[in-house]
């Protein structure tokens, strides 16, 4: 018997095993995913604020901060504490947290003077400047390594778990060709559908979220993650910035939640009898 006798035979097998079948069940199941990380050490969360910056038409710090409180409350064990936001891009600017790593000691030279290290670049940061980029988000890496200031805040709030971080959520606009689906009918009535290549002028938005979990008790960093996610749409639609966040955060709020509780993956599978 050739490979493909045995082949045909087999689907035919099959085919007839399942015409057999006189009813179809379909079950739903869950899937558990253990949390990133562990957080048995904690009863209370403290979603502090975040430095923010991109699109002047969304609030990232306020939006985010309020947003991570209603998923937590309603789909986290942990008890969400109410508290005011913290303006840390404010905080910053006006000296009220380090915004600059620890100084160096001098290094002697060869002539026996002191030779000193370069400054950091704080004097952006001092005169409170507009964050459009990555790059201006480093600018307060020093922030969330401060220790003392995040055990500061824990002692005020019982030791929570603090959760803080950057929001970025830049617009962008692109145009190029992109492949769409078209439908076509051919000389009898039949209908298909055919990519066709057209050239588009697109505009939306960028969400650059990094989140950041430090321990209340000590100040210490347990834990972060960065995400991207984009949206674009055709030019001659006029989506709102508001909306258009709040589309990414659905697509980001998963993940995040996927860090401190255990989340269920429904689905449904078919069986055959």
């Amino acid at each position: 018997m050739t490979a493909r006798n045995a082949a045909t035979i087999a689907s035919l097998a099959l085919f007839c095993a399942v015409s057999a079948c006189t009813s179809f069940y379909e079950v739903p199941i869950e899937t558990p995913i253990a949390p990133k990380m562990d957080v048995t050490a904690f009863t209370r969360v403290l979603v502090a604020g975040f430095i923010s910056g991109g699109s002047d038409d969304v609030d990232g710090n306020l939006e985010t901060v309020r947003l991570l409180r209603s998923q937590l409350r309603s789909k986290s064990s942990l008890r969400v504490i109410e508290a005011e936001v913290l303006p840390l891009a404010e905080m910053a600017a006006a000296g009220q947290v380090r915004t600059e790593p620890a100084p160096v000691p001098s290094l002697p030279s060869e002539a026996g003077s002191s030779v000193q290290p370069p400054a950091a670049d704080n004097q952006s940061v001092a005169e409170g400047p507009k964050i459009q980029t990555e790059k201006d988000l480093e600018r307060y890496n020093a922030l969330f390594a401060d220790a003392a200031f995040w055990k500061k805040i824990g002692e005020e709030y019982q030791n929570p778990l603090i959760v803080t971080g950057t929001i970025l959520f830049t617009p962008q606009q692109t145009a190029g060709f992109v492949n769409r689906n078209t439908e076509v009918y051919d000389s009898l009535g039949r209908r298909e559908v055919k990519p066709i290549r057209t050239y588009m002028e697109r505009k939306g938005f960028i969400l650059t979220p990094k989140f950041i979990f430090i321990d209340g008790r000590t100040g210490a960093t347990l834990h972060s993650e960065t995400m991207r996610e984009e949206v674009l749409y055709n030019s001659q639609q006029n989506t709102p910035a508001l909306s258009s966040y709040f589309e990414l955060m659905d697509r980001v709020i998963p993940s995040f939640l996927g860090t401190l509780s255990m989340q269920k993956i429904r689905g449904t599978r078919i069986l055959l009898r």
